[in-house]
């Protein structure tokens, strides 16, 4: 299942930039995601801080978090 089917959107950076999106820097991300009512999940740790510096919600999947998500999907075999 993935996030359509769950009723969200998901928006690649990268894919954002080719269709000719300026976003090079993580200020110009969280402005661009304000901007269009969105909310970044990265597993960049150094964005948090800019996260942080400009009061912006963040979901941070660290490599601890992604091993719960293995581990739990491995469960499954």
């Amino acid at each position: 299942m993935n996030g359509l089917e769950q009723g969200y959107d998901a928006y690649s950076v990268r894919k954002l930039q080719i269709t000719g999106k300026k976003l090079g820097s993580d200020y110009s991300i969280i402005n661009y995601a304000r901007e269009n009512n969105m909310i970044i999940v990265t597993k960049d740790t150094e964005f948090r801080k800019a996260s942080e510096e400009n009061d912006f919600p963040l979901i941070l999947l660290d490599d601890d978090e992604i091993f719960k998500v293995i581990v739990e999907k491995l469960k499954k075999f």
